[in-house]
C-alpha cells in the first residue's frame, strides 16, 4: 500500500489534495484493473531574462509536491512550460539598446545576449536555469513552448479556441475594467479585474505573460489568436478577418507593413493570447497542481478567468493553484527581473549548498513570504540549519522541521550531494577571510579548530568552505574584511593601563593550553571573570559583559586595527600562536 499522509507539513497536504483530485477525475474512466494515470503537476518559465529566486518558487513549490507524491508510489512528472515564444518585451538594463529592433520577436528569435555561446535569447537565459535546477535535484520534463506552437501540436486547440471565440470574449469581458465598445469605465456592478500594481507585474515576468493583452476585439471581431509576422517575426499584428470554415486568416502587420492570409489549419507561427493559452495547455497536458503568483491570482486575472475558460471552451479541469508570495532578498521587499542585477538561483547556490536553498522553500507555506540572505544573515542562517540537524540527530526535531529537512536534503530519487565535514559556515568564512583561500594555512587553522577530531584534508570540508569562501570575497564589502596587523601597534601598547595590560598576559599565558576552537572561547570569554574574582565558568552579569566587551575590543585593535572582526576565537587560531604573542606584545 501506498504510504499515507501524516499531515505535518504543506507539502504533504497539498499532496492529499492532488492525489484526491487525482483520483475523482479517473473515477469513470478508468477501467476496473487498469493502471491510474499519471499525476501532472506544471510550472510555467519565461526565459525573458535572468530566472531570479523569486521565479525559483514557480518551481520549488509543485517539485517538492510531485516529489512526495513520487515517495508515496504513486507515477508523477512535473512539467516546466519554457514560455520561449512569448514575445521579446523590453531590452532590459546593461543590453545594447540597439536589441530593441528584436521586440515583438518570440524569444526564439532573438538573439542571444553578446558574447553568449547559445543560439538564442530563451535558450541562453534557459540554460542557467537548467544547470541550477540539475544542482537543485529537481526531476522534471520541460516543454519548449515554441516547439510546441511550431510543430502544429496546438493546432487542433488554437483552431478549437477561434471557433468558440465568441464565448471566449464572454468570459474576458466580465472582468474587463472597460466597456469593449466604447471604451468608457463599466458601470459598477460589474465583474471588474482588480489592477496589479507595476512592481507586481514586472516580478511576473519570469512566469507567463501576465501584463500580455486578452486579444481584445477590433474592427474584424474579437479574436485569441496572435500571428507572428512571417517577414519580420514581430506580433505586432491585427487580424483583419477569420472563416470559420476554410479557416482562412488576414492579417497586417504595423510594423513592416506586411499583410497576408494564411490558412491556419496550415500556419503554425502564431500563438494563443496568455489567459487563453493557460487554460488550453491544462486541459492539453491534464494539470492537476500548478501554482501562480499574486499578479496571477488576483480577481479577475489569469489564473481566475482560466479557471472559466478552460470549462466553458477546453472541457477541462482547473487544477489546484495556491498562490505562492514574494521572494524577498536581504533588505529587497520583492525581486523584479527587469530591473537588472537581482540574484538568480545560480547565484544562491554560489555561497550556499544546495539543500540549505531547498530547505528555505520547504518550509515555509507558498503564501508566506521570506527573503533569502546574501549578507552577513547567511552566517545566521547557517547556524540554523547545523541547529536543526543536531535536533535531528537527538530526535527532538518537531515533525514539521523534519519533513521540511528530509525534502530539503534529497528526493525520492536520492540524497543531494553533501558536506562530510560541516563545520560552521560563519568560521569557514571567518577562516577563508584571513587567509584569502591559501590552501595550507587553511589546513592548518582547521585542524587545530578540535585537535581531538582533526581536519585531514580540505576536501572534508568542501562544498561548504567553497561556498563560504565565495561569499566572503564577493559579497562583504572590502572595508569589512579582515587584515591582520603586520606589526604591533606600539603606541596603543605602550598606552594600556595595569588592568589591560594584566588581561593581555592572562589571555597570552592560557593560549597553549586552550589552542582549540572550544578552548580558546573559555579562554577569551574567562579573562574579564578571572580579573573580576569570578571563576571561568560564572554566568555574566550586566558589569562583566561591559569588561568583556572592552577587553574584546582591545584584542580586536591590537589584532586587526578596529573594534570588531571575526569571532575572536576564530581570528586568534587563523593568526596562529606566534604571531599572537608578537601582536599582543608578548
Amino acid at each position: 500500500m501506498a504510504q499515507q499522509s501524516t499531515e505535518t507539513d504543506w507539502v504533504s497536504r497539498f499532496a492529499d489534495e492532488v492525489i484526491a483530485e487525482a483520483e475523482r477525475r479517473a473515477a469513470g474512466t478508468v477501467a476496473s484493473g487498469a493502471a491510474a494515470p499519471v499525476i501532472v503537476c506544471a510550472s510555467g518559465l519565461s526565459p525573458s531574462g535572468p530566472i531570479h529566486l523569486g521565479n525559483l518558487r514557480e518551481v520549488m513549490t509543485p517539485h517538492l509536491v510531485a516529489d512526495e507524491i513520487r515517495r508515496r508510489g504513486h507515477e508523477c512528472i512535473h512539467l516546466i512550460s519554457w514560455d520561449d515564444y512569448d514575445r521579446f518585451r523590453k531590452v532590459p538594463a546593461g543590453i545594447d539598446p540597439s536589441w530593441a529592433e528584436h521586440i515583438g520577436k518570440p524569444l526564439t528569435s532573438v538573439p542571444a545576449p553578446p558574447g553568449s555561446p547559445y543560439g538564442s535569447w530563451a535558450e541562453h537565459f534557459k540554460a542557467a536555469m537548467e544547470a541550477s535546477l540539475a544542482e537543485l535535484g529537481v526531476e522534471y520534463r520541460g516543454i519548449s513552448q515554441t516547439e510546441q506552437y511550431t510543430s502544429g501540436a496546438y493546432r487542433e486547440q488554437v483552431l478549437h479556441a477561434m471557433k468558440h471565440r465568441a464565448e471566449i470574449d464572454a468570459v474576458l469581458d466580465r472582468y474587463r475594467t472597460k466597456d469593449k465598445a466604447t471604451g468608457a469605465p463599466k458601470k459598477p456592478g460589474q465583474k471588474q479585474q482588480k489592477p496589479v500594481d507595476e512592481a507586481e507585474l514586472e516580478a511576473a515576468e519570469g512566469s507567463g505573460a501576465a501584463s500580455e493583452d486578452d486579444g481584445s476585439a477590433g474592427d474584424a471581431g474579437y479574436f485569441p489568436y496572435k500571428p507572428y509576422c512571417t517577414v519580420c517575426e514581430k506580433d505586432l499584428t491585427t487580424v483583419t478577418s477569420y472563416d470559420d470554415e476554410s479557416t482562412e486568416l488576414s492579417y497586417h502587420c504595423t510594423a513592416c507593413g506586411h499583410a497576408e492570409t494564411v490558412v491556419l489549419r496550415e500556419f503554425d507561427h502564431g500563438k494563443l493570447v496568455w489567459k487563453v493559452d493557460w487554460p488550453m495547455r491544462w486541459a492539453y497536458e491534464g494539470v492537476i497542481f500548478e501554482p501562480s503568483g499574486v499578479d496571477h491570482s488576483s480577481p479577475g486575472s489569469s489564473f481566475v478567468v482560466g479557471g472559466q475558460i478552460v470549462r466553458e471552451v477546453f472541457d477541462g479541469a482547473q487544477p489546484i493553484g495556491p498562490m505562492y508570495a514574494f521572494v524577498g532578498i536581504s533588505g529587497m521587499a520583492k525581486m523584479s527581473s527587469s530591473k537588472g542585477g537581482v540574484p538568480t538561483p545560480a547565484d544562491a547556490l554560489k555561497i550556499m549548498e544546495a539543500p540549505l536553498l531547498r530547505w528555505l522553500y520547504a518550509r515555509r507555506r507558498p503564501n508566506q513570504s521570506f527573503k533569502i540572505a546574501f549578507d552577513q544573515e547567511i552566517q545566521r542562517l547557517y547556524d540554523e540549519w547545523d541547529a536543526l540537524e543536531r535536533k535531528i540527530a537527538d530526535g527532538s526535531a518537531q515533525p514539521a522541521d523534519v519533513a521540511a529537512y528530509t525534502r530539503a536534503i534529497g528526493t525520492a530519487a536520492g540524497e543531494l550531494p553533501r558536506t562530510p565535514r560541516p563545520l560552521p559556515y560563519r568560521t569557514l568564512a571567518s577562516v577563508m577571510d584571513i587567509t584569502a583561500g591559501h590552501d595550507e594555512q587553511t589546513l592548518r587553522i582547521l585542524t587545530e579548530l578540535d585537535p581531538q577530531h582533526p581536519v585531514t584534508t580540505l576536501d572534508e570540508t568542501r562544498p561548504r568552505l567553497d561556498k563560504a569562501e565565495y561569499w566572503i570575497t564577493t559579497q562583504v564589502p572590502a572595508e569589512q574584511r579582515t587584515i591582520v596587523r603586520d606589526e604591533p601597534d606600539e603606541k596603543l601598547l605602550g598606552s594600556l593601563d595595569e588592568p589591560a595590560r594584566t588581561s593581555l598576559r592572562l589571555l597570552l599565558d592560557g593560549l597553549d593550553e586552550h589552542w582549540s576552537l572550544d578552548g580558546l572561547t573559555t579562554l577569551v570569554y574567562g579573562v574579564p571573570k578571572i580579573q573580576a574574582g569570578l571563576a571561568p565558568d560564572a554566568k555574566p552579569t550586566p558589569e562583566l559583559k561591559v569588561a568583556q566587551r572592552s577587553f574584546f575590543a582591545l584584542l580586536y585593535n591590537l589584532l586587526v586595527g578596529r573594534d570588531t572582526g571575526p569571532r575572536l576565537p576564530t581570528l586568534l587560531l587563523a593568526v596562529g600562536a606566534d604571531r599572537v604573542r608578537k601582536l599582543l606584545g608578548g
